[in-house]
């Protein structure tokens, strides 16, 4: 896994939201964002996280951070992940793993003794310029806002 560090600017992605609008780092230049990468749509973790981000969104927006969902589910099921729960963010599908790869979160993991490789749940906050200012690799799936809102 070569990770995205802090002071690094994002790599160029062009990849479809849940709507299949397509979404690349240029749409955030003069922006805030905060991308959030989670393993899967609709599973516990996944939820708890994307949950936590919307019930703190106003707090986010008011702290000048526009936010990105990203995993590799399909455009369908990022649309109905979205929509059961009223994410007021994109989730984008990175089916290909553009945006994964140019994160660096893909890589070996464990569950349950058993070794696979997978997407790691990490979230980057990225400035004005394209940087990533913050890496947040252990990530509190109930309390990840406070984890942004902390950094500030």
């Amino acid at each position: 896994m070569n990770i995205l560090q802090v002071g690094q600017k994002v790599p160029h992605f062009s990849v479809p939201d849940q709507d299949g609008n397509p979404h690349s780092p240029e749409d955030y230049l003069g922006k805030k964002w905060v991308v959030f990468f989670y393993p899967r749509a609709n599973t516990p973790g996944c939820t708890a996280e994307a949950c936590n981000l919307r019930d703190h969104y106003k707090e986010l927006q008011d702290a000048g951070f526009d936010i990105v969902g990203v995993s590799e589910d399909s455009e369908k099921k990022q649309a109905n992940f979205r929509n059961k729960y009223e994410f007021p963010f994109p989730l984008l599908a990175d089916e290909e793993h553009q945006v994964i790869d140019a994160f660096g979160v893909w890589g070996p993991k464990k569950f349950m003794g058993k070794e696979y490789d997978g997407l790691h749940r990490t979230s980057f906050l990225i400035n004005e310029q394209g940087e990533v200012t913050h890496v947040i690799e252990k990530v509190k799936t109930k309390d990840h806002a406070a984890q942004i809102l902390d950094l500030l």
